[in-house]
């Protein structure tokens, strides 16, 4: 196909390594530039895209079928990448969120929209030369939104996004009323998952940190109470539904302290979304209400139920 061969093309003359100039990368860069079929490169648009409806776009307009669980190939072989080379920026949400989307960045838009024509060559030369600072620019705005929290004594920087401040609400404010002698065993952030993580204190308490994936956003540890604190931070998705809950009890069925189940939500109004879907026997944060708490049981206030 031409516009499998031009972006292989592109993406060789920006010096990308081999891996990323394979199909799934091209193809990748063609959805990302919205060009169909008939559609020129001086088309190329600069859109949000998901991997989703990248993936639908290639499917409609290039009859591509990638499979659903192929998502996360498409963020380390080619979104990681391009973002490394200034080819797309992200809108900084919670990668788990269904909002988290990519676009081309304006530099490169510019470069694209000028393939095949007269003045590609001048508008590449142009690119690489600024390669280094355009890597640098991005990462800077991106520093320039990065959020700072304070966990277990020590200052911890966070990609920017609601999802990493409430997790600042949580380690700061929530621990402040709530979990003063708790220190933090794990939190992760939006691009670095395991930013805080205390392996050998998780497997000495029974975790199968195997099971990566269905940690908690934050972990939280009371030697003195002999409770552990499971938090998740909700912006748009991933309640302490019971679901949630079976789910943390297996990956901690040979923990034998005290287990608390919590949902923290940014404010009154998100929690009215998911008030229907939490678990019984878990609690409620909300951090415009910092010391205050809700309790989905009638016997007793914050503490393990068994």
């Amino acid at each position: 196909m031409d516009k499998l061969d031009d972006a292989k093309k592109i993406l060789f003359m920006l010096g990308m390594p081999s891996k990323q100039q394979s199909d799934l990368c091209a193809y990748t860069l063609v959805a990302l530039a919205g060009l169909k079929t008939n559609m020129k490169w001086q088309q190329a648009s600069q859109n949000w895209f998901g991997i989703h409806e990248i993936m639908q776009f290639l499917k409609i307009n290039y009859g591509i079928a990638y499979a659903e669980n192929s998502r996360e190939t498409f963020r380390k072989q080619a979104m990681h990448h391009f973002r490394n080379a200034a080819i797309v920026e992200d809108n900084g949400c919670a990668t788990n969120s269904p909002h988290y989307k990519y676009r081309l960045t304006n530099e490169f838009l510019a470069l694209v929209q000028t393939f095949k024509g007269d003045k590609w060559q001048e508008f590449l030369e142009t690119f690489l030369n600024s390669h280094t600072r355009l890597v640098d620019l991005y990462a800077q705005r991106k520093q320039a939104n990065n959020i700072f929290a304070m966990v277990n004594s020590q200052l911890v920087q966070f990609s920017s996004g609601k999802h990493n401040q409430l997790q600042k609400a949580i380690l700061e404010d929530f621990t402040a009323y709530f979990a003063k002698d708790a220190v933090c065993l794990y939190v992760g952030d939006t691009i670095n998952k395991d930013l805080v993580k205390d392996s050998l204190k998780l497997q000495e308490l029974g975790f199968d940190i195997s099971l990566h994936d269905k940690m908690p956003d934050v972990v939280l540890w009371s030697e003195a109470k002999q409770w552990l604190y499971f938090i998740e931070a909700v912006t748009s998705v991933g309640p302490m539904e019971p679901q949630r809950v079976l789910e943390l009890n297996e990956l901690t069925k040979k923990v034998i302290c005290g287990k608390i189940y919590i949902t923290a939500f940014l404010d009154f109004k998100t929690y009215k979304k998911f008030s229907q879907d939490l678990a019984w026997d878990s609690e409620v944060w909300i951090a415009e209400l910092p010391s205050h708490m809700i309790h989905l049981n009638g016997d007793k206030f914050l503490g393990p139920r068994q």
